[in-house]
């Protein structure tokens, strides 16, 4: 390498001859290097670490859905077909019934005498008391419940008049008065005065109250009805909530 450059370093400091060309440093043809490539560490075509960690999120949300899903599918095939809810009735007796689909309540109305109108708003069952009972042939003793029903009876005779409230206990075959009061139809306190507990009251007001309340329809067969129609009610009412939770993880599954 030394014996090459010393005779380029000679000609550069020697004097031009006519025959010879100086090289000027600035002449010199220069030396570009090709700018370093940079070599990724992971390979591109694979996804990073937060998308994997999303991916297998969705994997198991998926996963999850799809369970709930076949879920639902066979307890709703299987409430089908173990007993399948009947068409809910639209009168009892003088009564005509509204079911007020996708609510906890029924309502039944009807006319008395020449201007008495009647409104019942009925629960779905919202309570039970254990009961006991004999046993087989063991002679032991078992314990059931009796499911409970609250009732709301309302009686006026002209529109926008006040009304007679009854707030009533409905049993499997009987109906028990807990309390009645005046519900005046404008300026009513947000919890007025209800007056005492229906057992404190005479014995012979509670036997009339019971007999006003018969003469009208509201008896132990309206009881008997009452807990037969919420029985379908409440498998009707828990079919459409399976099929509308349903529809929805179907639709977020598709989006």
């Amino acid at each position: 390498m030394a014996l090459l450059l010393r005779p380029l370093r000679n000609s550069i400091s020697r004097p031009s001859s006519s025959s010879s060309k100086i090289l000027i440093p600035h002449q010199l043809p220069s030396l570009r290097l090709a700018p370093e490539k940079q070599v990724p560490l992971l390979n591109p075509n694979l996804p990073s670490p937060q998308s994997a960690r999303t991916y297998i999120s969705e994997m198991r949300k998926s996963a999850f859905e799809g369970n709930m899903l076949r879920l639902l599918r066979n307890e709703i095939q299987y409430e089908l077909d173990r007993s399948p809810p009947n068409q809910p009735v639209s009168e009892f007796n003088s009564f005509t019934v509204d079911n007020r689909s996708g609510e906890q309540w029924i309502s039944l109305k009807r006319k008395f005498g020449h201007n008495e109108e009647i409104k019942i708003e009925a629960t779905m069952f919202d309570g039970s008391v254990p009961i006991t009972k004999s046993g087989g042939g063991g002679g032991g003793l078992g314990e059931d419940v009796q499911l409970h029903i609250t009732m709301v009876v309302n009686i006026s005779k002209e529109e926008g008049r006040n009304a007679l409230e009854i707030m009533c206990s409905v049993w499997p075959d009987t109906i028990e008065i807990n309390k009645l009061f005046i519900r005046k139809p404008e300026n009513m306190p947000a919890q007025p005065y209800t007056g005492p507990e229906f057992k404190e009251l005479d014995d012979e007001l509670q036997d009339s109250l019971y007999e006003f309340l018969e003469a009208r329809g509201i008896n132990d067969d309206l009881a008997i009805f009452l807990h037969s129609y919420m029985k379908n009610k409440d498998k009707t009412e828990f079919i459409r909530w399976m099929r509308t939770v349903k529809s929805y993880i179907e639709k977020k599954k598709r989006s």
